[in-house]
């Protein structure tokens, strides 16, 4: 019975633990994240995700003609600068923060509505004895009211 109660708490414990880790992520991306949208208007959602160094992750998004877009990359500090690039469907990069001296924000319209995808990579730490820096991402979108 008492090995029943330890595996339970131990198992609680392990699905408890990364939900905290996303809740805090999600509170920086509200807290720190947000306030590089200004003026534009936050979209509503929050896409925060602890990443590696030397991991990416990618996000697809619906953009439409006629509106003005502002999309906001933020990391921890302890991570290097984060590199976002976006692409168009047919794997056309429309944009590389890596080209703009790390950028951490691109306003942008379209001519015509589409699907964009924003890949969002943190570099590799310098040194590969250590172990790998680790820490919140979070992608923002605004949108410009008129």
């Amino acid at each position: 019975m008492k090995r029943i109660i330890y595996l339970f708490i131990i198992s609680l414990v392990l699905v408890l633990v990364p939900l905290n880790a996303n809740a805090q992520c999600k509170g920086f991306a509200k807290k720190i994240c947000r306030m590089e949208l200004v003026p534009y208007i936050h979209d509503g959602n929050y896409h925060a995700a602890i990443l590696l160094e030397g991991e990416e992750a990618e996000l697809y998004k619906t953009f439409y003609s006629g509106q003005e877009y502002r999309i906001a990359i933020c990391g921890s500090d302890n991570l290097p600068e984060i590199e976002f690039t976006i692409m168009d469907a047919n794997k056309n990069v429309l944009y590389s923060n890596k080209d703009n001296d790390y950028a951490r924000v691109w306003d942008f319209n379209l001519e015509s509505s589409q699907q964009l995808k924003i890949a969002v990579t943190v570099p590799p730490g310098g040194n590969e004895a250590e172990e790998p820096e680790s820490g919140c991402v979070a992608i923002m979108f605004g949108l410009k009211v008129k």
